[in-house]
């Protein structure tokens, strides 16, 4: 019996339409904003609106509140990855490729976003863990060669420098989540330094005083 082959028009309808996907990516991004603005519990109606689609769009693309704090999370945790992995292909410094990979890390602002790890859907799925053990991965080999090459201390692993990253790109109480942000990689790289000696870089800007962290 022979087996019937999809028409050329056919194999186009089964493929995701590139508006369609654009759509997706807007929400995404809006999602993920609005989640590191005011936390995962945004109503989706805010979400539609800061995309620029109708709310149908959004629920046709994410049922409900899990599937899409699940895709924000993961696509962050992919682009963050997708920066690691040009690091390690692209820099021939082992620390200035763990460099880059933590200010791209806080830029990202996994730290508001950890949370809904935890609290927000499925820690388990297997989207999820596949992102995480990818990152992790990736983590590894770039402190493994700054290591070898002399340049990181050796008593330091991944977990430090996540929950470095993570603490250092969230503003302090009483502060405004974005207004810290001028802060953030000045303190990354403060962070930075202290893991090898001496120190081979400037600081970004100056001094910094409580009366700045509180100003919007």
């Amino acid at each position: 019996m022979q087996t019937a082959t999809a028409t050329p028009v056919q194999r186009r309808a089964s493929r995701p339409r590139a508006d369609a996907l654009r759509n997706r990516e807007r929400i995404v991004t809006a999602a993920r904003e609005m989640f590191v603005e005011f936390g995962p519990d945004v109503p989706f109606d805010e979400i539609a609106r800061r995309a620029g689609v109708g709310n149908a769009t959004v629920y046709r693309n994410f049922p409900d509140r899990d599937a899409l704090a699940r895709e924000v999370v993961c696509s962050v945790l992919d682009r963050t990855s997708e920066v690691a992995e040009r690091a390690l292909a692209e820099r021939a410094d082992a620390f200035d490729a763990l460099e880059r990979f933590a200010h791209a890390a806080a830029d990202e602002r996994l730290s508001a976003l950890c949370p809904m790890l935890s609290s927000a859907f499925d820690e388990n799925h297997p989207d999820l863990e596949a992102a995480l053990e990818r990152i992790e991965r990736l983590v590894e080999g770039i402190m493994e060669r700054a290591k070898a090459a002399g340049q990181l201390r050796p008593d330091v692993g991944v977990g430090d420098l996540t929950f470095a990253v993570a603490q250092l790109s969230r503003p302090p109480a009483g502060t405004e989540c974005l207004s810290a942000d001028r802060f953030m990689h000045r303190h990354i790289q403060l962070f930075l330094d202290g893991l090898r000696a001496p120190a081979r870089s400037e600081l970004p800007g100056t001094a910094v005083t409580m009366e700045d962290l509180r100003q919007p």
